[in-house]
Formats: structure tokens, C-alpha cells, sequence
């Protein structure tokens, strides 16, 4: 009986051994996109002289081209975003892309160290030049989400003849002004709740965050609803981890090797050099698509900032009634419709 248990285990292990293995070298893909003139590619594309990945998904390659710069920093969306998307294959092209040292971009035993806001903003400015020539366009529509803002905002900044239009969601604006409103919110849904102990935890921090030590907890914001509002962002990497194709189990390990090793120190440049004392001028139509109840980037700051920008063709606040910090997921078909009203081919 002992050596049948004995004979099990080793077996258990050696079927374990092999599942692991088959997941660190599984080959990666994107599904097909049944239409004549669709495009659906996942690769590696050499910019400034390093290898970033791509997906580039459509219905019709013909159609208007989305470059979506994503947050984090390090966290791509790659691993789940074609849930969310569908909608807008159908009339854009989507690109996204994993940012230098992070995803699928990574690559084992480099130093992404001195990787700042300026290395990224070249690579997407990089990326885009690439993206026109390679699909004929004169200009792309570019989205920044959360982080993904900082880059994009500076982007569309410095060279706006390559943009058709500007899209933040969840826009990062004044640090310290976003922060503040995000802690007043949680204190405010901490004492309808009725959590005494949240709310004095969370109005000792108000100093801290005044002189820009520190930020509203992530925690806090995620337990009153100030995140998300419908879905679960951590569960859609995993599900995308698990069962997508883009991902295998050595992406999932670059992915949190990057996301440990470098996202702080990007989140720091961030917060101490807000993007509203950088960029006070854009020369195309910008657009702030902002959650309600977003307490990772302020609805209010990011309002003040976009009216404070100069040099706008066209300027436009639109705030969706039923999310937090992800509009474009928690309600993807009125964003959807959104796209094609505002960028109609």
C-alpha cells in the first residue's frame, strides 16, 4: 500500500512536472477574425532598438486605427482585453502593446532600471510611426488609460500631427488634488458604512497626502467600490492568465517579475511630477472619459485640468453614470457607441 501511495505522488509530480513545462513553452496567439479585410496579429515589433509586443485586432484593417497606451504601470492588458473589445473590432483597428520592461516586453536578465515616463513616451511616439506606415494611415486615434494617460497625454503633447484626437480614461491630472478628492470619498463611504475605524484611518492620511508622501490607499478605494463597479479586474487577469491564448506561463512570469521590480518606481516619477504641470498645451481635439465614481484618478481634477489645457481644437468632459476607473470595460457598449459617434469613419 505504501509503495502503490509512493508510486502515485511520483507520478502526480511527474504529470505536474510536465503541465508546467508544456505551460512555459506553450506557443501564444490571438484568435482569427473571420472577414475578408480582418486583421488579428500578435507580435514582437523592434522599436527603438527594442522588441515590444503588439496585438493588432480588427474586422476591417480599413477601418479607424486605435493605439490604447495601457496603465499600471507594467500591467498590460493584453492577457484579457478581447472580452472587451469585440464591439469595437468591428469598426477600429486596436492596437495594443506592451510597454518597454513590462508583459510580454520584458525580457530575462535586462535591466529596465532606467526606464522613465520620457523612455516610454519615445516608444509609443516610436510605436505610432510604425502603426501608420504599416497600415497606411495618415493619423490614429490614441486612448491612454490610468498611467497609460501620463505617457499618452505627453505624447499627443509633443507630436500631435500623428493623432487625430486625444482620449484619456481615467486621466491623471493634479497628484495631489486627485488623491485628496479620492480620500474624501472614502472617508465619506466609510462613515455611511458605519466603519469608524476606516475613517479614522483614513483622515490621518490627509497630511501625508497634502505634501505628497503618500496616496489614498489602493485597498480602501477598492473596498467602497472606487475601482470597479461591475467587474472584477483582478479576476479578468487571471481568466485571461489561465485560458487566454495571448499569455503562456512565462508571460504570467515577466509580467509580475516587471510589475514587482519596476512599477513603483515608475508610479513615483509619476506622482511627483503631475502630468498638469507638464503638458499645458495640445494641439488636437482631446477627450476625458472619466468613471463616477473613479478614486484612482479624480473625475473633478481631471474636469479642471482639462480646462485649463490651451491650444484644444475640441474639448470634452463625458462622465459614464455606472463606473469607476474602468468606463471602457464596466460599459463597453455605451463607450462603444461613444467611438463611433465621436470618430465616425
Amino acid at each position: 500500500m505504501k509503495k502503490k501511495i509512493i508510486n502515485i505522488i511520483k507520478w502526480f509530480g511527474i504529470i505536474l512536472l510536465l503541465l508546467v513545462i508544456i505551460g512555459l513553452c506553450f506557443p501564444t496567439w490571438t484568435p482569427k477574425i473571420s472577414n475578408k479585410n480582418s486583421i488579428s496579429e500578435l507580435r514582437k515589433v523592434k522599436i527603438n532598438d527594442t522588441l515590444l509586443e503588439v496585438m493588432i485586432r480588427g474586422r476591417n484593417r480599413d477601418n479607424p486605427v486605435v493605439i490604447f497606451v495601457h496603465g499600471g504601470p507594467c500591467c498590460s492588458e493584453i492577457p484579457y482585453v478581447r472580452e472587451y473589445q469585440n464591439l469595437l473590432e468591428k469598426d477600429f483597428t486596436i492596437v495594443h502593446y506592451d510597454q518597454r520592461g513590462s508583459g510580454k516586453s520584458y525580457k530575462f536578465g535586462t535591466d529596465y532600471s532606467d526606464v522613465t515616463a520620457s523612455t516610454n513616451v519615445d516608444d509609443l511616439i516610436a510605436l505610432t510611426e510604425y502603426i501608420e506606415d504599416y497600415l497606411q494611415k495618415e493619423q490614429v486615434i490614441l486612448i491612454g488609460h490610468s498611467y497609460g494617460t501620463y505617457i499618452a497625454t505627453i505624447a499627443a503633447a509633443l507630436e500631435p500631427e500623428l493623432y487625430r484626437a486625444y482620449v484619456g480614461i481615467g486621466q491623471m491630472s493634479n497628484t495631489i488634488e486627485s488623491e485628496l478628492d479620492g480620500l474624501q470619498k472614502c472617508i465619506e463611504a466609510a462613515e455611511e458604512a458605519g466603519n469608524t475605524e476606516d475613517v479614522t484611518y483614513l483622515k490621518g492620511l490627509e497630511n501625508s497626502i497634502l505634501q505628497g508622501t503618500k496616496i489614498t490607499p489602493r485597498e480602501y478605494v477598492r473596498k467602497y467600490g472606487f475601482a470597479s463597479r461591475s467587474i472584477d479586474e483582478n479576476a479578468d487577469y487571471q481568466r485571461g492568465f489561465l485560458f487566454g491564448s495571448e499569455y503562456n506561463l512565462l508571460d504570467v512570469i515577466r509580467f509580475y517579475t516587471a510589475l514587482i521590480k519596476y512599477q513603483d518606481s515608475l508610479i513615483n516619477e509619476a506622482l511627483n511630477n503631475p502630468v498638469s504641470d507638464i503638458v499645458t498645451k495640445i494641439d488636437i481635439p482631446v477627450y476625458f472619459v472619466m468613471g463616477k465614481y473613479d478614486c484612482m484618478t479624480s473625475p473633478e481634477a481631471a474636469e479642471e485640468y482639462l480646462n485649463n489645457l490651451a491650444g484644444l481644437t475640441a474639448r470634452e468632459l463625458v462622465i459614464f453614470e455606472d463606473s469607476a476607473h474602468y468606463p471602457q470595460f464596466e460599459e463597453k457598449e455605451k463607450f462603444y457607441n461613444w467611438m463611433c459617434d465621436t470618430f465616425p469613419k
